[in-house]
C-alpha cells in the first residue's frame, strides 16, 4: 500500500514538473495586433422625438422702424429712377426732387397721365430754385409747360393735383385774369406763369 502512495506522489511531483516546463515554454512576448475588422452596417434610424414648444413670435418687419425708412427710401429712388428713365429726356436734380421731361408737348390730361405712369406727378415748383429748373427746361425746349396747378372753386385760387393750395407762385404782372375760363397754369420761358385753358399743346415736364 505505501508503494502505491509512493508511486502517486512521484506520478504528481513528475506532471508537476511537466506542467511548469510546458508553462514557461508557452508563455512568450506578446504577438502583433491584428488588422481590425470592418464595419457593420448602419443601424436604422430612431423614432422621432418629442416635438418642442414652440419658439417666441418674431418681431414683425412693419414695427420696425428703421427697416422701414430704410425700404421707404429706398422705394422712392427706385420710382424715381425708373419714372425719369421711362421719359428718356433731360432731368435736373433740386433737392429731394427730380424733374425731367421728354420733349413731348400735348395737352394737360395726357400731360398729366403720362407723368402717372412714369409714376411722378406734373412738376410744381415749390420755392424759386425749383422754378428755376423747370424753367431752365422749357427754355432749352423753347416751349411753354404746363405746371401741376389747377383752378379751385374760387376764381382766381389755384390748387396742386392735391388740391391744396400752393404758398409759392410766380405769376407774370396782371396774372392770372381768367375768371375760371383759363383753369390751368403754364410756366413761359423766362418762369413766369400765367393761367391758360387746359386743351393747348405745351411741354411735358414731371416731377419724381
Amino acid at each position: 500500500m505505501w508503494l502505491y502512495s509512493l508511486a502517486l506522489a512521484l506520478i504528481l511531483l513528475v506532471v508537476s514538473g511537466i506542467l511548469c516546463d510546458v508553462k514557461d515554454v508557452c508563455v512568450g512576448t506578446p504577438g502583433l495586433p491584428g488588422t481590425p475588422g470592418s464595419h457593420g452596417l448602419p443601424g436604422r434610424d430612431g423614432r422621432d422625438g418629442i416635438k418642442g414648444d414652440p419658439g417666441p413670435p418674431g418681431f414683425p418687419a412693419y414695427l420696425d422702424e428703421e427697416l422701414q425708412s430704410t425700404l421707404h427710401d429706398l422705394r422712392h429712388q427706385i420710382l424715381q429712377s425708373v419714372g425719369v428713365l421711362s421719359l428718356q429726356g433731360s432731368l435736373l436734380k433740386v433737392g429731394e426732387k427730380i424733374f425731367s421731361t421728354n420733349g413731348q408737348s400735348v395737352n394737360f390730361d395726357a400731360i398729366r397721365e403720362t407723368c402717372a405712369r412714369a409714376g411722378g406727378q406734373i412738376a410744381v415748383p415749390r420755392t424759386p430754385e425749383e422754378n428755376a429748373a423747370i424753367a431752365s427746361l422749357v427754355k432749352k425746349h423753347n416751349t411753354y409747360a404746363y405746371l401741376g396747378l389747377t383752378e379751385g372753386t374760387t376764381p382766381g385760387e389755384f390748387n396742386d393735383m392735391d388740391r391744396i393750395p400752393v404758398n409759392y407762385t410766380n405769376w407774370y404782372p396782371g396774372e392770372p385774369r381768367g375768371s375760371g375760363k383759363e383753369q390751368c397754369v403754364e410756366m413761359y420761358t423766362d418762369g413766369q406763369w400765367n393761367d391758360k385753358n387746359c386743351l393747348q399743346y405745351r411741354l411735358t415736364v414731371c416731377e419724381f
